[in-house]
């Protein structure tokens, strides 16, 4: 069973995920930006939802692995500051598409495409992967 701290971030790197994933097939659409269908309020909405979870991301990474006690704390702490580094890049362009009166399939393509978000992706991929409670990796 998941504690609480660990269901905010589960949800968090979740709803990252999600937004990445419809992000792709809205950009396979060719939407101009003009319409005024449901995906594109989705991709607004989806942007918006990507921004919330990653703001104060690296804190509850922290607050993670100090509860989990983990061995060489040091470490995570570095990858944490990527992390957040790498997030606040990746918002920084998210915050700018969403300032933009409409959304375009080429707009998240563009985003999509974007280096920074990408490793944000990754980074989040790492770090889900190594704070899955295994034996080895905990201090007792």
């Amino acid at each position: 069973m998941s504690r609480p701290g660990e269901s905010r971030l589960r949800e968090r790197i979740d709803a990252v995920e999600a937004a990445y994933e419809f992000m792709l097939a809205y950009a396979a659409q060719g939407a101009t930006g003009e319409e005024t269908g449901s995906s594109g309020a989705e991709i607004r909405a989806q942007l918006k939802c990507s921004d919330r979870a990653l703001e104060g991301l690296a804190s509850l990474l922290q607050a993670a692995v100090k509860k989990k006690r983990l061995g060489q704390a040091q470490r995570y702490r570095a990858f944490i500051r990527v992390i957040e580094q790498d997030a606040g890049i990746a918002r920084a362009a998210i915050q700018l598409v969403l300032a933009q009166p409409s959304i375009s399939s080429q707009l998240i393509d563009n985003l999509n495409a974007l280096i920074h978000l990408r490793a944000l992706l990754t980074d989040l991929f790492l770090i889900d992967e190594v704070l899955k409670p295994t034996s080895g990796r905990e201090k007792d």
